[in-house]
């Protein structure tokens, strides 16, 4: 996973500005205000806004992870969960007693514990993105782990849930006005490609249409 250039800067919002922004009024249903900023500037390193299209935040990834949380994924529906639980290659299972809203709420307050103890009582949200991609930087290679919870875990399941927010139909809270397709030229639910099938290489010049018919 390639950070964003430290060139780029892509602010969050200050958490004052996110609680009583009414784009976010209904929102986050799982998250605290405090875990939602961290959300946000986390994803805006992620996925930042560029020249080539619009970041995770401008497409509504936050909102997609908050989803998720309340969802079979957030509390582990459909996974074995029963222990033992080891330290194992990833071809064994995931080995946690930690559900993924669990580990978010855990990782999210032990890097804002460690970023207010090494830079000055700031949060992550209020650091400068170079400082939050160094951060990111050690959370995925495991030079940041905490007693309570996988650092490296935890940034596993934000780089995923981010790409999957940022490139999932609309249907799902993410990629608001289905922008990550326009982008990449992903036709999305179209039901009738037989016209395309032998022109290879060549680019699809329809509009991509979401799941529930909704064209971008």
């Amino acid at each position: 996973m390639a950070l964003a250039p430290a060139f780029v800067i892509v602010g969050c919002a200050p958490l004052s500005a996110l609680r009583t922004s009414s784009a976010h009024v209904n929102l986050p249903r799982y998250f605290t205000w405090e875990e939602w900023a961290f959300l946000h500037a986390a994803c805006a390193r992620l996925i930042p806004s560029d020249e080539n299209g619009p970041g995770a935040v401008e497409l509504g990834v936050p909102e997609f992870i908050d989803r998720e949380m309340d969802g079979a994924f957030g509390h582990a529906a459909n996974w074995y969960m029963q222990g033992p639980f080891a330290s194992a290659l990833p071809e064994f299972g995931y080995q946690s007693p930690l559900t993924p809203r669990a580990v978010y709420r855990a990782g999210i307050a032990a890097v804002d514990a460690y970023c207010r103890r090494m830079f000055g009582n700031k949060s992550f949200s209020e650091l400068p993105s170079t400082t939050q991609d160094s951060v990111l930087t050690d959370l995925e290679n495991g030079a940041l782990d905490f007693e309570n919870v996988s650092g490296k875990t935890f940034f596993g399941f934000l780089l995923q849930n981010t790409k999957e927010g940022y490139l999932a139909d609309p249907i799902h809270g993410g990629n608001k006005n289905l922008e990550s397709w326009k982008m990449i030229g992903f036709p999305g639910a179209r039901a009738d490609f037989l016209d395309w099938v032998d022109k290879h290489g060549a680019r699809y010049p329809f509009s991509p249409v979401g799941i529930m018919g909704r064209k971008g």
